[in-house]
């Protein structure tokens, strides 16, 4: 069964960000320290769906079109952990597109008293799955694309976006 996706003018009106199905925590999922282990909050925000129900890059894309998007790049932080029982939210801003790559980036928050657990800031590529390499999108799936990156352009970027790792140290007091 195909789900009607959004017409461009219900994209372009799309609020943002895009708020995700509540997910609960699988109990195989908890590690030894009692919470949930840092390799699902990455199948949390891969499962999260903004690409399939929004833009149309779903399985159904990957049986008629032969086409997927892959992770390039992923910025995982993770500000406060959760346990087994916590039911959880991710939402999902795309802070940009262009012809072959989708940027966006991730909230997973505690669904029902709403503080935040971790971030995600991920590239994925465009790909022809015949060849496995890098492609554009269709015009289709690029327009689509470009409308709910207008939409979400709207909203203030989070200070988090674009972050990078490092270590701030002090400097050195010299004499």
């Amino acid at each position: 069964m195909t789900t009607r996706l959004p017409s461009l003018a219900e994209l372009q009106a799309a609020t943002a960000p895009y708020l995700c199905d509540i997910v609960q925590i699988e109990p195989q999922w908890i590690d030894g320290n009692g919470h949930l282990n840092m390799a699902y909050y990455n199948v949390i925000f891969d499962r999260s769906g903004m690409s399939s129900s929004l833009i149309g890059l779903g399985e159904d894309y990957l049986k008629t079109r032969n086409g997927s998007t892959m992770t390039a790049e992923c910025h995982i932080r993770y500000i406060r952990e959760v346990r087994l029982g916590d039911p959880l939210q991710v939402s999902v801003l795309m802070v940009g597109c262009d012809e072959k790559r989708i940027h966006t980036y991730k909230e997973l928050r505690h669904a029902t008293e709403g503080w935040l657990s971790a971030t995600a800031e991920t590239m994925s590529l465009h790909i022809d799955m015949n060849i496995r390499k890098v492609a554009p999108f269709p015009p289709d799936i690029l327009e689509r694309l470009q409308a709910l990156a207008s939409a979400h352009a709207k909203v203030p970027r989070p200070d988090a976006v674009g972050r990078r790792i490092e270590m701030r140290t002090k400097p050195v007091k010299q004499g």
